[in-house]
């Protein structure tokens, strides 16, 4: 992978992980009940997709 790629794969994880920040931040605040333990689920994910795309700009 080239330069360039690592670039944009790392702005990617961590515009994801942005992303993540503020879902979570607004299920835990606006929601209650299923929606904000689904959202805060999608979030995790998100994070976790962010950290794996993170770690293979570095590889």
């Amino acid at each position: 992978m080239d330069p360039m790629q690592k670039m944009w794969l790392s702005m990617i994880a961590l515009l994801i992980m942005a992303v993540s920040v503020i879902v979570v931040t607004l299920a835990r605040n606006k929601t209650k009940g299923f929606l904000r333990g689904i959202l805060s689920f999608m979030a995790f994910m998100m994070m976790i997709i962010g950290f794996i795309l993170g770690l293979a700009s570095i590889i």
